[in-house]
């Protein structure tokens, strides 16, 4: 039987990692001016495809791997680098200026449609969250596990597409402040289970001791 405790872990994984309340203020600068159907268009289409992007990735992610001669432990070591990395810039509010650049490069261009590029990729499926369907799904080979790790991706999905649906709303509620605080907090997190993959990968290679 599947441990409760390991589908927590891997659905706040990538709720950190995608990081949903962060996405929610770009997502309305990004639709700034857009009617409410319009909106709703652009946020459906863009969790659609960053879910598709993410599916791809937690199935055939391991093969590439194995074909590009990549082992599950090296693959989580480096992953579990990455994501440290990007709990840095979550503490230091790197991530924050860098999304709001992406999102600036498409300001004033009201012809182009956002939910692909940036808000599908790289916001939602971004290098980070590639990586960790890559390093949740190769846990275990047990399909029963792989199909979990989906329904929690979508899971995760579903909660992006709530925010974005409400992502007024809850900016005006958080403001600036609280904002900056779930955003530090979550990046605390993050480092701490990044650190738990480097742990697990150096395992795998046989650091009992570990």
């Amino acid at each position: 039987m599947m441990e409760l405790a390991a589908l927590i872990t891997a659905f706040v994984t990538l709720f950190v990692v995608i990081d949903p309340i962060g996405l929610a203020p770009l997502f309305v600068a990004l639709t700034a001016g857009e009617s409410a159907a319009r909106r709703r268009k652009i946020a459906l289409t863009a969790c659609g495809i960053g879910a598709g992007l993410l599916t791809l990735f937690g199935l055939l992610g391991e093969g590439l791997l194995g074909f590009v001669g990549i082992s599950m432990p090296a693959f989580r070591i480096a992953g579990g680098i990455l994501l440290f990395l990007t709990a840095l810039d979550m503490l230091f509010e790197r991530r924050k200026k860098r999304r709001e650049d992406q999102a600036h490069e498409h300001d004033g261009d009201e012809a182009d449609d956002p939910s692909v590029f940036p808000l599908a990729t790289p916001l939602i499926a971004g290098p980070g969250a590639l990586a960790t369907m890559i390093l949740l799904t190769g846990q275990s080979s047990d399909w029963e596990w792989v199909l979990a790790i989906h329904v929690v991706m979508l899971a995760v999905i579903g909660v992006t597409l709530v925010f974005f649906l409400a992502a007024g709303l809850i900016e005006r509620a958080l403001g600036p402040t609280g904002i900056n605080v779930v955003t530090r907090l979550l990046g605390m997190l993050l480092a701490a289970l990044s650190v738990q993959f480097v742990l697990d990968g150096l395992r795998a290679f046989g650091l009992q001791a570990i």
